[in-house]
């Protein structure tokens, strides 16, 4: 028995790497009958695994997708990988709790060695705080919106802008991605009341029904969603990932000070209390700001943009600092 056991999660694991196998195929690799694996296919059938027989000259068998979800088998590696992937969904997505139960129940059907593997290694996903600033997405939503997607269908939608207010804003549009960018879930369409692409927060959707009719997809800005989305959230028209406010200028500090909160800025070393610090943003005066964080004395380099966001900057503050007789204005 332990026998026949071991050869039908062999069987099975030879057909999950989708391809189709003749019969004498798969009797070569488990050395064994035609015979016999014609009785371990019916064997695996009776379990619920949907395997068909692909016609042509030698004959063959093929695991297809089936109407409910069968037994699936993992070796030790792929077991441990989505232990992994389950523990770090099951904190603060949109499908915590049931990654959470279908990890509970993973773990319940690992043998020791494996359970052991997987107590050891405990992953904690921690949430920045802006990320918990709005609502949990609906996964339903997200099952809608990748449906149209898939489907190439118009969509037609109710979109809150503003979270302090309840009311929807009518919207249809031609949805192209979802997408994820800093824990949040977005998705790109083409607005054709506005004739223009757009990004929505998932969050904010309340998908209409029926869809719409279907459409032919158009060229995203840039060339893939990465260009796109990184583009958009730089202030940019979405063709080009490069900020749209790019300079330079010399810090008062130690390079190895400044490098670990310089993101994707460029830090060059000229001494060993001076860096040369070029960074880019969606504005001068956002520049400007972020280079003031350092809280050391700055030499600009260039452009002259930045010089005059410094100086507007200065003069905003130094209003700021001034004592005030009466109430605010």
């Amino acid at each position: 028995m332990q026998k026949t056991s071991s050869r039908l999660l062999a069987l099975l694991s030879l057909l999950q790497t989708h391809r189709d196998w003749s019969g004498e195929d798969l009797a070569g690799r488990l050395e064994v009958t035609s015979r016999t694996v014609r009785r371990d296919i019916d064997r695996l059938r009776g379990l619920g695994y949907p395997i068909t027989t692909v016609k042509g000259p030698d004959g063959g068998y093929r695991l297809e997708a089936g109407a409910r979800m069968p037994p699936l088998l993992f070796d030790d590696d792929q077991a441990v990988a989505l232990a992994v992937a389950l523990q770090t969904a099951a904190t603060g997505t949109a499908v915590a709790e049931d990654a959470a139960r279908a990890l509970a129940t993973l773990r319940q059907v690992m043998p020791p060695r494996l359970r052991h593997r997987i107590d050891l290694l405990r992953v904690t996903a921690v949430r920045p705080p802006a990320a918990g600033d709005g609502p949990e997405v609906d996964p339903q939503v997200l099952m809608e919106l990748s449906r149209v997607i898939h489907a190439r269908q118009e969509l037609r939608l109710d979109y809150t802008p503003d979270p302090s207010t309840s009311a929807g804003v009518p919207r249809r549009v031609q949805p192209h991605h979802l997408v994820t960018w800093r824990h949040r879930w977005y998705l790109v369409a083409f607005d054709l009341g506005r004739e223009d692409w757009r990004t929505f927060r998932v969050d904010r959707i309340r998908p209409r029904t029926p869809a719409g009719p279907r459409f032919t997809p158009r060229e995203l800005p840039g060339g893939d969603v990465s260009t796109f989305i990184t583009s958009r959230f730089r202030g940019n028209d979405g063709t080009t990932t490069d900020w749209p406010c790019r300079g330079e200028a010399v810090l008062h500090l130690p390079a190895a000070d400044v490098a670990p909160f310089a993101q994707d800025a460029v830090v060059e070393e000229l001494g060993p209390q001076r860096c040369r610090l070029t960074l880019g943003s969606w504005s001068w005066t956002a520049l400007a700001t972020t280079l003031g964080h350092f809280d050391t004395d700055i030499d600009v380099i260039g452009p002259p943009q930045l010089t005059a966001a410094f100086a507007d900057l200065a003069a905003r503050y130094a209003r700021a600092a001034e004592p005030r007789t009466g109430p605010p204005r």
